[in-house]
This record gives structure tokens, C-alpha cells and sequence, in this order.
């Protein structure tokens, strides 16, 4: 048999793992970058930034069956660079990396339904969520 997590261990841990977007005072953000996302989570930023955008304060509502969904993400209205999304970076509003994670069209850990950003358009996130595996 395989180590498994019960549906309270996994909402506890999702839940702690959504909390420290909302560290420091104020609203954690998720960046947009071009290119791969870099080797550690704890790395500089790479790629050129497209665009921030804000998370809710907190980011998240409780965790239910292991998963947690964001609140309101609110879109970059005016993207600072065109280019293709290549990967996201989360950090809480100290600016303290949380996570980062690829992009793509249709694919990626963030799937948008068109990745090639435009100097000056809108970036939007419809919904996000974190999900803790069962094992």
C-alpha cells in the first residue's frame, strides 16, 4: 500500500501552503514572465516580466478535499512588455518568493487561452487553485 494522506492532513497542509501568500502587510502578487522558469524556487527572476498581477487579501479560501481556490485575482490592465508567457512567480507583498510554475497556451501549471501577451493589454486569471495530492 501507499502512503496516504487523509482529506483533514491534506486541507491543513494546502491550507498552510496558500497562507504564506498572504504574509507581510498586504496583498501577495503573481508575476508573468517570458521563458523558462528559473532552476530553484529561491533563484532570481528570469525572463522578461509581462505583467503583475494582485491576489485578493487573503489569496485564499479554506481548502476543501485537498484543494484551495484563489479569490479574486485582479488582471493587469496595462502589461508592461509583450511577449510569450513562459512561467509565473508568486510572492507575498514583502516580495518574498512563494512558488513559481510554467505557462503555456492550453498547457502549463498556469493555462491561459492565449499566452502571447501584448505591451499594454490586459493579463487575466480567471480562477487558480493549489491542490495537496493524496500521497
Amino acid at each position: 500500500m501507499a502512503y496516504r494522506l487523509s482529506t483533514n492532513t491534506r486541507n491543513k497542509a494546502c491550507d498552510a501552503i496558500v497562507d504564506e501568500i498572504d504574509a507581510g502587510a498586504g496583498a501577495g502578487t503573481i508575476a508573468i514572465r517570458t521563458g523558462s522558469q528559473p532552476t530553484n524556487v529561491g533563484d532570481a527572476d528570469t525572463g522578461t516580466l509581462l505583467g503583475t498581477l494582485t491576489f485578493s487579501d487573503p489569496a485564499f479560501g479554506s481548502a476543501s478535499s485537498g484543494t484551495a481556490t484563489a479569490s479574486a485575482i485582479t488582471s493587469d490592465t496595462n502589461a508592461d512588455n509583450s511577449g510569450t508567457a513562459g512561467h509565473f512567480r508568486i510572492k507575498d507583498s514583502s516580495g518574498n518568493i512563494h512558488s513559481d510554475g510554467t505557462c503555456g497556451q492550453g498547457t502549463g501549471d498556469l493555462s491561459f487561452d492565449n499566452n502571447v501577451i501584448v505591451a499594454g493589454g490586459t493579463i487575466a486569471i480567471s480562477s487558480f487553485s493549489v491542490t495537496q495530492p493524496i500521497s
